[in-house]
């Protein structure tokens, strides 16, 4: 173990979209799907939650 091992940048797991996927493993694509689907529900709850913000400011004004 090398002293400067710390040091080092973790691997980024993140997805790009367009990226080549020819050279991502089944296991690999596997767990870039996942992510993608952990961002779309993260998404979705805060458009929720802003569409309900929304909501209670129009019916304030009414």
């Amino acid at each position: 173990m090398s002293l400067f091992d710390d040091d080092r940048p973790a691997k980024k797991t993140a997805h790009e979209i367009g990226s080549d996927l020819s050279l991502l493993s089944v296991d690999e694509l596997s767990a870039r799907i996942a992510l993608l689907k952990e961002e779309i529900a993260r998404l979705e709850a805060e458009k929720v939650k802003k569409g309900a913000s929304r909501s209670a400011a129009e019916s304030l004004f009414r």
